[in-house]
C-alpha cells in the first residue's frame, strides 16, 4: 500500500464525538495509563512491600541509650513521649486482651464470637489494608463494644522507616479506619514491638514521633506467643499471668491460621474469671480517657475515598491478572494454529507439485498507480519489462508534481503513460483497470520491483477458475539498520504466515498492494476499486471474497517493497493501514451472518482480524504496565521466565517462517530488541486508530516519503530506448519454462484497443491533491 493525502472533506453533522482530536486521544490514553500505573503502584505498595510477618522478623534490636530509665521500668501505656513521658500500669487483676495484625474475613469473626460468648471487651489493633479489604469487621468491632487501635498500614519495622514514610503509614491506617467506621483512634501499637524493656533508640524515636501525631503508645506486659504457632496449651499458659498483677496481653486475629489462638482463648478467657480477673479494654483497664471518637465528615470521606481506590487496585489486579493469563493462552494458540496450519500449507502446495492447473500463458495488464514516485518508478517499470511473462504496463500518474510521468516517457519503454488529475489511488486504479487490455490485471505500488518469475508465478492459480484474486509475497528491500530488520520480521512472520493461514481457512482479508493479481471481470462486476476507505486493497478483497470468489496466496511471487526508514513514516503508514483495515472490517460486518464464502471471510477472517489485530494490542500496554508492576513487586524471577518463555515461541515461529520463506535467519538476532520498541509502536497505532473510528474522526492521506532504495534486479535490462515493443531488436518473453507446447500469447501490436471507461466507478476530482 502506498500512501496518499485526505480527500476532500465531507460535510459532517456537529457531535461532540466528532471534535476528539488526536492529540486529545493521546491525552486520554495518558490519563488512563498514569491513572493505571498509580493503581498498581498503591496495589504493591499496600499488599507487597511489607506484609504480615512474625514479631521475630526484624532481628535483634540496637542500643538503647536515649530510652528513659522511667519508660524502660513503667507501664505498657506510654503518652507524652516527645516532651516528658510518663507511662500507666494495668490495674491490679485486669486483663486488657488485644488483638494484632486484622481484621480478617476468617480468623477475627471466630474470636469475636468467643468473646461475645464470655461477656467480654477487648482492644483490636488492626492494619489498614486489611481494614480497606475487610470495613465491615472493623464496624462490627466496633458494634460489639470493643476498642480500635492501629498498627500500621502495611505492617512495616516503623523504625526502619523514613519519618515522612513513618507518617503515612500512621496518617492512611488513620484514615481507613475513619472510612470504615466514622471513628479515629489514639492507641498505637507499633508493629514487632513487645514489652517496655525491649524498646531500642530507633524504637524510641517512632514513639516521640508518634506523640508529636498525638498517639498514645500501647506495648504489652505478656505475649502469648502465638505467632509462632507452639499449639493451643503453649500459647494458654503464656497468656496467663503469674500473680494478681494486670496485664496486657499481645494475640493475633490475622497473620495467618489462628486456630490455635481461638482455642486457647476459648480457654483463657473462663479460667481467668475462675481467678478472679476482669476484663477490660485498654483505656479502662489503665483509666485513661476514651482514645476512639467520631470522625469529621472530611476524615469520613477521603477514608471513604481511600478504601475505595484501593479495593478497586485490587480488583484491577485481578482482571489484569486474568487478561494477562487470557491474552498469553490465546497468543500460545494463535501460534500453534498458525504453525499448524503454515506446515499444512507447505504440504497441500508441495503435494501437488506446485502446479494450478493448465499453465496460464496469456497476457497480463500491469497497472501502476503513481503520484510522485520519480525516486523508484523506473526501478520499478524496468523490472516488469524484465518479467518471463508477456505484460502491458500502464502508469498511472495521478497528477503527481515531480514529473514522474514525463520520467516514465523519456525512458523510451514499452510503457503506456495515463496522467489524470489528482483523485486517490483508488482512480487511478479504475483508471488502468479501465484501460486494460487483458483479461487479468496486476496492480502493483511504485515503490515495488518484481523479479522475472513474479509476473508468471502470481497469475498461475488462475488455472482455477474459481480464483478471482492472488495475493503475492511482498518483501522488504531496505533491511539496513533495526527499524528495517524489524519491518523485515514482521513482513515474514506476521504477514506471510498469516496469508498461508488465511488461504487454508478460505477466508483471505487482503491482497496487498504491492503485489497482487485480480480477473478484471470480478472488479468491473464489482464497480472497481472503492475509495470509501483508506485500505483500498483490503476493502477490495473482502468484497472478491463476499462475491464468491476464492482469494488464494502464492508464496513464491515475490515482490520487493520499500519500508519506511523513518518511525515518523512507520507510524503513518501503519495508522493508515491500521485505520483503514477497521473500516473494511466495519464496511463488510455483514459477512458474519452470511453464508458460503462470504460467512467464512466473516466468521474467521474477521473475527481473526479483530482477535489479534485489534483486541489484543489494546490489552498490550496493559500486560506491559502489568509486566513492569511483577517485576517490582511480584516474582521478578517467574516474570522474566514468562517473557523469555513467549520470546522463545516468537524466535520458533520466526525460525519456521524464515525457513519456509527461504530466508536467512540472521535478522532474528534483533528479535528481543523489538520487544522494547517497535511493538509498542505498532500497538500505539492500533489504540490511536482506534479512537480515531470511534471518534469519528477522518484521517488524512500521508505520502510516505521515499529513499531511491530500489534498483532493478540484476541481470535484467531494459530494451533499448531507440526501440519500441513493435520493432526488431526488441527482447520478447523468454518461452515459459516447462510449459512448452503451449499456445504463446499475441504480441503487444495485435492487443486489443484500450476499452472504454464504462462500468467502474470514478471517484469525483478533489480539490487538493491526495497522496498515496
Amino acid at each position: 500500500m502506498t500512501d496518499r493525502r485526505r480527500r476532500k472533506a465531507r460535510p459532517r453533522r456537529r457531535s461532540r464525538a466528532r471534535q476528539i482530536t488526536p492529540r486529545t486521544h493521546w491525552l486520554l490514553l495518558s490519563v488512563l495509563a498514569l491513572t493505571l500505573s498509580t493503581a498498581l503502584l498503591l496495589q504493591g505498595y499496600t499488599h507487597h512491600m511489607f506484609g504480615l510477618s512474625s514479631d521475630s522478623a526484624t532481628g535483634t534490636r540496637g542500643r538503647s541509650g536515649t530510652v528513659p530509665s522511667q519508660v524502660v521500668h513503667g507501664g505498657p501505656v506510654i503518652a507524652d513521649a516527645a516532651a516528658s513521658p510518663h507511662t500507666a500500669r494495668v490495674k491490679s487483676r485486669t486483663i486488657a486482651l488485644t488483638f494484632d495484625g486484622g481484621p480478617d474475613p476468617v480468623w477475627t469473626p471466630r474470636i469475636l464470637d468467643v468473646l461475645r460468648r464470655n461477656r467480654v471487651h477487648a482492644t483490636f489493633f488492626v492494619v489498614g489494608t486489611q481494614v480497606v479489604a475487610h470495613p465491615e469487621l472493623v464496624r462490627r468491632i466496633i458494634a460489639d463494644g470493643h476498642q480500635i487501635g492501629i498498627l500500621s498500614f502495611t505492617h512495616p519495622d516503623l523504625s526502619r522507616l523514613a519519618p515522612w514514610h513513618r507518617s503515612l503509614e500512621l496518617h492512611e491506617t488513620q484514615l481507613a479506619v475513619a472510612g470504615a467506621a466514622k471513628v479515629t483512634t489514639t492507641l498505637l501499637r507499633p508493629p514487632f514491638s513487645s514489652r517496655n524493656d525491649a524498646l531500642d533508640d530507633a524504637d524510641w524515636s517512632v514513639l516521640k514521633q508518634a506523640d508529636g501525631a498525638g498517639y498514645v503508645t500501647v506495648l504489652a506486659t505478656r505475649d502469648a506467643g502465638d505467632w509462632q504457632r507452639p499449639g493451643a496449651d503453649r500459647i494458654l499458659a503464656n497468656a496467663t499471668p503469674r500473680g494478681h498483677a494486670g496485664q496486657i496481653v499481645l494475640m493475633h486475629d490475622a497473620g495467618g491460621d489462628r486456630s490455635q489462638t481461638v482455642t486457647a482463648l476459648s480457654a483463657l478467657v473462663p479460667r481467668l474469671k475462675a481467678q478472679g480477673f476482669t476484663f477490660a479494654t485498654v483505656s479502662d483497664a489503665v483509666g485513661m480517657a476514651e482514645p476512639v471518637r467520631s470522625a469529621g465528615l472530611g476524615d469520613h470521606l477521603q477514608g471513604l475515598a481511600l478504601i475505595k481506590v484501593l479495593q478497586g487496585g485490587d480488583w484491577l489486579v485481578w482482571l489484569l491478572g486474568l487478561l494477562m493469563y487470557a491474552a498469553g493462552g490465546i497468543s500460545v494458540l494463535r501460534a500453534v494454529v498458525v504453525l499448524i496450519a503454515a506446515r499444512r500449507h507447505r504440504r497441500l502446495r508441495t503435494g501437488r507439485g506446485g502446479s494450478w492447473g493448465p499453465p496460464v500463458t496469456e497476457p497480463v495488464s500491469v497497472i501502476v498507480p503513481a503520484y510522485n514516485e520519480s525516486a523508484g518508478i523506473e526501478a520499478a517499470v524496468r523490472s516488469l519489462l524484465a518479467s518471463d511473462h508477456p505484460v502491458e504496463i500502464i502508469v498511472v500518474d495521478d497528477g503527481s508534481t515531480d514529473g514522474t510521468a514525463d520520467l516514465v516517457e523519456s525512458l523510451r519503454l514499452p510503457v503506456r503513460v495515463i496522467r489524470q488529475q489528482n483523485a486517490g489511488k483508488p482512480a487511478a486504479l479504475n483508471t488502468g483497470l479501465a484501460a486494460a487490455t487483458c483479461d487479468l490485471v496486476v496492480m502493483v505500488d511504485g515503490d515495488t520491483v518484481f523479479e522475472p518469475d513474479t509476473v508468471r508465478t502470481l497469475v498461475q492459480p488462475f488455472a482455477d477458475p474459481r480464483v478471482g484474486a492472488v495475493s503475492g509475497n511482498a518483501k522488504v528491500v531496505n533491511r539496513g539498520g533495526l527499524l528495517g530488520r524489524w519491518q523485515h520480521i514482521e513482513y515474514v512472520i506476521g504477514f506471510n504466515l498469516d496469508r498461508r493461514l488465511f488461504d487454508l481457512a478460505k477466508c483471505m482479508p487482503t491482497v496487498p498492494g504491492a503485489v497482487g493479481a485480480f480477473r478484471r471481470q470480478a472488479l468491473l462486476d464489482l464497480g472497481g476499486v472503492s475509495d470509501v476507505t483508506l485500505a483500498e486493497d483490503t476493502d477490495l478483497t473482502m468484497a472478491l471474497c463476499r462475491a464468491g470468489w476464492r482469494v488464494v496466496y502464492e508464496e513464491h511471487a515475490r515482490a520487493w517493497t520499500e519500508a519506511p526508514a523513518s518511525l515518523n513514516a512507520l507510524w503513518r503508514q501503519r495508522y493508515r493501514w491500521c485505520y483503514g483495515t477497521l473500516q473494511a472490517m466495519w464496511k463488510h460486518r455483514g459477512a458474519l451472518v452470511q453464508r458460503g464464502a462470504a460467512g467464512k471471510l466473516g466468521r474467521r477472517g474477521l473475527v481473526y482480524l479483530l482477535l489479534f489485530q485489534v483486541l489484543l494490542p489494546l490489552l498490550a500496554p496493559v500486560v506491559d504496565i502489568f509486566a513492569l508492576y511483577g517485576l517490582v513487586f511480584l516474582d521478578p524471577v517467574r516474570i522474566v521466565g514468562l517473557w523469555l518463555a513467549f520470546l522463545l515461541l516468537q524466535l520458533g515461529m520466526g525460525l519456521y517462517a524464515f525457513r519456509l520463506d527461504g530466508e536467512r535467519p540472521g535478522p532474528l538476532w534483533s528479535l528481543p530488541l523489538q520487544q522494547f520498541v517497535y511493538r509498542q509502536l505498532m500497538y500505539l497505532v492500533v489504540i490511536q486508530s482506534v479512537f480515531t473510528a470511534v471518534s469519528g474522526s477522518r484521517l488524512r492521506w500521508q505520502r510516505m516519503e521515499r529513499y531511491g532504495s530500489l534498483q532493478t534486479p540484476g541481470g535484467t535490462e531494459a530494451p533499448p530506448q531507440d526501440l519500441t515493443p513493435q520493432e526488431p531488436g526488441f527482447p520478447q518473453p523468454t518461452p515459459y519454462e516447462g510449459y512448452e507446447g503451449y499456445p504463446q500469447s499475441a504480441p503487444y501490436d495485435s492487443l486489443a484497443e484500450p476499452s472504454p471507461h464504462t462500468g467502474i466507478r470514478q471517484p469525483a476530482p478533489y480539490g487538493t491533491p491526495r497522496l498515496y
